[in-house]
């Protein structure tokens, strides 16, 4: 095997050009493939900025001409020789008008078979891919999506400090104060028994570097949840975190939107255009049935419970009764698309979220047919088609709950997948919106109490400050949350920034003195020291480059990433420790036989 003494690599392969044809060169990489006609050999090496052919032919001496003969896939290799003109041209490929007449050639690295093939967009199942990650992430459109979460990273730096903002790090250890999702716990070999959290994000930390005067933190946070997987979620992920003293909310989004702005157009070369469009969480879910909603469409929701509450059909007058609502969505221009089988199929999808069915209206070639009318008036029937403003060649689709989350559950999801089905969804539109004025608490079934719908530092609504213990479910949070395309980019709000009024927030989330004193009583002790006004938000990163990527999950823009059970397949972790370890801090433990991990 050779070495690389005394060999200084020119550039990246993807780098030379036409320009460079009579220049020596020295190159490094991998064997993509190998072609031997004969008299001749062609190398395609392949770096993370693209593929160079290297030529071998008659003129080669012959132990060299031997050396590239053996050399397969994956191989590892240098290689030094003069640029060419290419005889057979590639305009698919960015180098394909030249390649290297090669003079010296050094294999650095033999390599076994791999167990799929490195190239682009590879349909190999996940499960094979993650397990090999160190070769996935070889293919050409992992490091290009890699690149460029380096490249927003970049840009996120350079952006904020121009902005003043200081990049401070906060603690890995922490303190555990569960609200929300479950914590990720270390024991501590030092003090027996006791534990340290690894942080579900910076909040406490940044909110305390704001009392410490300075006023505008950043961090590329590392942050861990112990919580059910899906798409969008990891157990450990990245926040571009932020805090700002004596900002008001909308001062906070200008920033925000600047930082945006300048991503999209540095990155992907798109024209952001702000100021972003605002809408309450109260309209937000009126209109789309989601605090997240996708602008790219209509079949926006409709309220008909005014029309229906006293109707004959028991399905929609008992929603109405039960303190529920009955709303539809107009699916227009698209009654054709959705022939019968099709709309009972999207019967079954809302039933996926807790809606007991879904009644329909068919408007087609000057008929109407519909699941329901019978059981109604012909005005009522006239009345709730008005109100859809159906017409010939359009869908309705309704559902009714005695739960109104429900009924916004089951009809944003259908606005949505309607739009799937029909393909409508521009993956190069990009639409920003802030949604605001979140509720400050909601009711969790499971407790049987209210929890703060962000987290229990976020501050009330001016006007909404005396709602706080005495009428929860109406009151409102300085809080806003930054949406595109149907996916929460980041969420943020104003802090509370005095003792009394975090105490107040305590009590009305049914958290004793005691409790606030061994959780919190950092926080609101240090508000005594004179806090000033603060507010922030935290993106999620990961979020982020899998939109400007157009990646279907977060997994395929994160280096390496844990699967479904929160398992990581290459590492083979988590995994057991031996005994010694367990003794050293003071844990016994109870073996459990796992199910084996289902395949993704």
């Amino acid at each position: 095997m050779d070495n690389l003494q005394h060999f200084r690599r020119t550039d990246y392969c993807g780098t030379f050009t036409a320009a460079n044809v009579g220049q020596e060169i020295s190159v490094c990489g991998w064997v993509q493939r190998q072609r031997n006609l004969g008299s001749l050999i062609f190398v395609d090496l392949r770096d993370r900025t693209g593929l160079l052919q290297l030529a071998f032919d008659d003129s080669t001496p012959r132990d060299l001409f031997e050396k590239a003969a053996s050399l397969r896939g994956e191989y590892v290799i240098a290689a030094k020789g003069l640029v060419r003109e290419r005889e057979s041209k590639n305009p698919e490929l960015p180098t394909g008008d030249i390649e290297v007449k090669v003079t010296e050639l050094r294999l650095l690295a033999k390599a076994a078979t791999p167990p799929f093939e490195i190239v682009e967009h590879s349909d190999v199942r996940d499960a094979v891919r993650l397990k090999y990650r160190y070769l996935d992430l070889r293919r050409p459109d992992m490091q290009r999506t890699i690149a460029l979460r380096h490249k927003i990273v970049k840009i996120c730096r350079d952006y904020f400090d121009e902005n003043g903002f200081l990049e401070i790090e906060t603690p890995i250890l922490t303190k555990s104060t569960p609200e929300g999702a479950r914590d990720y716990l270390v024991p501590s070999r030092v003090h027996p028994g006791k534990f340290y959290a690894l942080p579900q994000s910076p909040q406490q930390y940044k909110q305390l570097l704001m009392l410490s005067g300075f006023d505008r933190y950043f961090q590329i946070a590392r942050c861990f949840r112990d919580e059910d997987l899906r798409a969008d979620r990891q157990p450990e992920f990245t926040q571009i975190d932020l805090e700002m003293s004596f900002l008001d909310e909308e001062q906070i989004q200008t920033i925000q939107e600047g930082f945006l702005q300048r991503v999209f157009q540095e990155v992907l070369g798109v024209e952001v255009q702000t100021p972003f469009q605002r809408m309450p969480w109260r309209e937000a879910m009126d209109r789309f049935g989601s605090d997240k909603p996708d602008l790219r469409f209509g079949f926006e929701l409709k309220d008909i419970s005014d029309l229906v509450k006293d109707c004959g059909f028991g399905v929609f007058a008992d929603a109405v009764k039960g303190g529920g609502s009955v709303r539809l969505i107009n699916v227009d221009g698209h009654a054709k698309d959705f022939p019968r089988k099709k709309i009972d199929k999207l019967g079954e999808f809302v039933k996926t979220y807790q809606a007991k069915g879904l009644a329909w209206a068919r408007l087609l070639d000057g008929k109407v047919t519909s699941s329901y009318q019978k059981f109604l008036t012909e005005e009522e029937n006239a009345a709730i088609l008005a109100r859809a403003g159906a017409k010939d060649g359009d869908l309705v689709l309704i559902v009714g709950d005695t739960k109104d989350e429900v009924v916004f559950a089951a009809l944003g999801a259908l606005r949505l997948e309607c739009a799937k089905q029909l393909d409508i969804l521009d993956p190069k539109e990009f639409r920003f919106l802030w949604v605001t004025e979140f509720p400050m608490f909601e009711w969790s079934e499971e407790e049987g109490r209210y929890q703060a719908m962000h987290h229990p530092f976020t501050a009330p609504m001016l006007e909404d400050e005396d709602k706080m213990l005495t009428d929860k479910a109406n009151c409102r949070a300085r809080a806003y949350d930054i949406v595109l395309n149907g996916t929460e980019l980041g969420g943020g709000s104003i802090r509370i920034n005095t003792p009394e009024m975090q105490t107040k927030a305590f009590e009305a989330l049914g958290i004793s003195d005691e409790d606030i004193q061994e959780r919190f009583g950092h926080l609101v002790n240090a508000f005594q020291y004179g806090a000033p006004p603060h507010g922030g938000l935290a993106y999620g990163l990961d979020r982020l480059v899998m939109l400007m990527t157009g990646a279907s999950s977060i997994r395929d823009v994160i280096a390496f990433p844990k699967v479904q059970n929160a398992s990581d397949l290459m590492m083979n972790c988590p995994d057991v420790v031996d005994e010694k370890q367990l003794d050293d801090l003071s844990i016994a433990v109870t073996r459990v036989e796992e199910e084996p991990a289902e395949e993704e």
